[in-house]
């Protein structure tokens, strides 16, 4: 569990902490030490992050009954994320009744894909009926990104095509064009799209029911391989941790080798796709935390791209830290890293929804 205080409108950064290893049935109690540790400040809005927003959240909102309800009913969509968001908000609520509470969702940001780029080609009434779409996560972290992006490039984000590659433990890629949202890697469930920590990505849905037969489970039990026993932990055998699978492939473990290969290649097809689908590109970014910290990933997923106008400065890319431009001078495409803000993101829209 992440959390941040800001002083709002300065944006000062006034405490945060990053908390691993909770259990679930140590939540609760987590979630009341961090409002304890933090009771000598007047807290006056609470930001919670929530995963699924379905079509229901175009953007952050005031929380109240309607919104918990809608947020429990797309529990299905997001089973392992909006229950536990749901309880941060309860709990939250219980330490503070009398305060502004706020819901802002991953998928929120990509509420503005047209048609071709959410639905899938299954019977159309699949969609009407049921909501089955692509929906997008990570949106976030994405729409902070692009905001630094058109900064640092000294363009409104309103001109520009960007494609932004979140790599973290969770991996998602976004075209971006004229600052919104036209097309994003992962899908209905934050499963889809490309190798992850521990997820498949996409994957023939043939092989599902063939995983069923030889490990002799069910559905739930196929999707639960595919989403923790997948993905670089699968490939390499090794770890889920790309700086643990690098440090092994270095020392010439073939699996793991073939772990950082397929994971990069399946980045730099991504990006090809979103140069097409964009037609063209003005920016590529690298954000989160193998985007941040990993020159090795990201010169692996640039290389070959020379010829759509994006050239790496190599020596840039490994020595440079923090957000800055690792392409070269003359380079038609910019590239940059940024370290992501999430938490930032969450803060503005708190205060402007509590305050306007």
């Amino acid at each position: 569990m992440k959390y941040k205080l800001y002083e709002m409108p300065s944006k000062t950064l006034i405490a945060h902490d990053y908390l691993e290893q909770i259990q679930r049935d140590q939540y609760e109690d987590t979630i009341r030490g961090v409002f304890e540790s933090l009771k000598q400040y007047s807290i006056d809005i609470v930001s919670h992050r929530v995963v699924h927003g379905g079509e229901a959240f175009k953007q952050s909102v005031i929380v109240n009954d309607q919104v918990k309800e809608e947020i429990r009913n797309l529990s299905r969509f997001a089973p392992l994320h909006n229950p536990i968001n749901l309880t941060g908000i309860e709990v939250a609520q219980s330490l503070f009744p009398d305060l502004i509470h706020v819901a802002v969702f991953d998928t929120a940001f990509h509420q503005t894909m047209p048609p071709s780029s959410y639905l899938y080609a299954l019977p159309y009434e699949y969609y009407e009926q049921y909501g089955i779409r692509k929906y997008g996560f990570h949106g976030t972290s994405h729409r902070y990104v692009m905001g630094r992006a058109a900064e640092m490039m000294g363009r409104p984000k309103e001109q520009l095509r960007l494609i932004s590659c979140h790599i973290g433990s969770g991996v998602s890629i976004t075209a971006i064009r004229n600052g919104e949202s036209y097309d994003t890697s992962m899908g209905m469930t934050p499963l889809a799209g490309l190798s992850m920590g521990t997820r498949s990505g996409n994957i023939d849905p043939g092989i599902i029911p063939y995983i069923e037969e030889i490990e002799k489970t069910d559905t739930a039990g196929a999707i639960k391989i595919l989403n923790n026993k997948s993905g670089l932990m699968g490939v390499s055998g090794v770890s889920n941790d790309l700086r643990d699978v690098m440090k092994k492939a270095e020392e010439g473990h073939l699996r793991s080798k073939l772990a950082l290969e397929l994971f990069t290649t399946i980045l730099h097809k991504h990006v090809g796709l979103y140069l097409a689908r964009l037609n063209g590109v003005d920016g590529i970014i690298f954000t989160a935390g193998v985007g941040e910290n990993s020159a090795a990933v990201r010169e692996l997923v640039c290389s070959g791209l020379e010829f759509a106008g994006v050239n790496l400065d190599r020596e840039v890319n490994r020595t440079s830290k923090g957000e800055t431009f690792i392409s070269t001078k003359y380079s038609p495409v910019k590239v940059m890293v940024i370290p992501t803000n999430e938490e930032l993101v969450m803060a503005m829209d708190a205060f402007e929804l509590g305050y306007n």
